[in-house]
């Protein structure tokens, strides 16, 4: 018993220890700038987004829909995107979507309680539509149809960042498989084949790809191990996307492998059988491959390479010196 507290005390020290040092190095992804005056991280997305899929780009990536907290804050952000963007305005998140004319973050705190420049004559909700919330390059706000597509701003302070050690990435929900020396997320929202690509390269990851007999195994396991009858919902179930599609000279990884060179092609019993209308790739529940119509919902698994982001830790944690 000695033993094993002394043990989970060590480790709890060392992921604290690692956690601590990877903040030290003001380091969250690759595309994200960190702000000294702010000890917070951002990325003005360049890809225009209606309000409420701008919030969602966000938490995939492990971050929060930008709010300035006060002056300070709305000045360092503006400093970063007048030097870099040429946009008039971003999405940010406040919105009155829950009660009509009461805006609120999307942590729920009043507007008032945040920074909250309006513009002369703002909100003014115009035509009933105006619900969402921009930031204008003068740093006053304004309300707009949250349907309008915009560019937005997304915020990890760095007092929040926590750092999965043995996958080596901020996202700690990715489980680390020593045997193939890769990191794996068995995601449980269904997700067309294309929505779930994008989930997984927002993860600074992939769809899974399959290039030996033991990564199926592993994959039948997690997806075995997954609380799927949990689910509700209109999805099909019995097969999970990967990273494969048809392309017009065959089947390929979506690194471009041709997928009879990929290490791994064990289709299902007469699959393919889709012809031209089913392009994109999944896994039976067997580990057997399968086509099927791109929109159809599925669960997915993101595959991500330890070692694969800049800057990460200069030491590892295991047995190796």
């Amino acid at each position: 018993m000695f033993r094993q507290t002394l043990f989970i005390s060590l480790l709890f020290f060392l992921v604290v220890k690692i956690s601590h040092s990877q903040r030290e190095k003001k380091f969250f992804r690759k595309d994200y700038k960190y702000i000294e005056a702010t000890e917070s991280f951002y990325k003005i997305h360049t890809i225009h987004k209606t309000w409420q899929d701008a919030k969602d780009v966000c938490a995939m990536e492990g971050a929060t829909f930008l709010v300035p907290e006060d002056q300070g804050e709305a000045n360092a952000v503006l400093a970063f995107w007048n030097a870099t963007q040429p946009y008039s305005w971003v999405y940010i998140g406040v919105s009155s979507l829950i009660v009509k004319g009461v805006f609120e973050t999307v942590e729920g705190q009043p507007i008032s309680d945040v920074y909250s420049n309006w513009g002369p004559g703002e909100p003014n909700d115009a035509n009933g539509e105006e619900d969402c919330v921009i930031l204008r390059r003068d740093g006053t706000l304004n309300d707009v149809n949250c349907v309008n597509k915009y560019p937005f701003v997304c915020k990890k302070t760095l007092d929040s960042l926590e750092w999965n050690i043995k996958c080596d990435m901020p996202n700690m929900d990715y489980v680390f498989n020593e045997a193939l020396g890769k990191c794996y997320k068995f995601h449980l929202d269904p997700r067309t084949w294309r929505e779930a690509y994008a989930v997984c390269s927002a993860e600074s990851s992939y769809l899974a790809i399959i290039d030996s007999q033991a990564e199926a195994d592993h994959l039948v396991k997690i997806t075995a191990e997954a609380p799927k009858d949990d689910v509700q919902g209109d999805f099909l179930r019995g097969a999970v996307h990967l990273g494969f599609h048809k392309r017009k000279d065959g089947w390929k990884t979506i690194r471009g492998t041709k997928l009879e060179n990929s290490g791994y092609s064990k289709w299902g019993n007469q699959q393919p059988d889709g012809g031209d209308n089913e392009t994109c790739g999944t896994m039976f529940y067997n580990g057997h491959l399968n086509d099927l119509k791109c929109d159809h919902k599925c669960f997915f698994i993101c595959e991500h390479d330890v070692g694969s982001l800049s800057n990460s830790l200069d030491f590892k944690f295991g047995d190796d010196e």
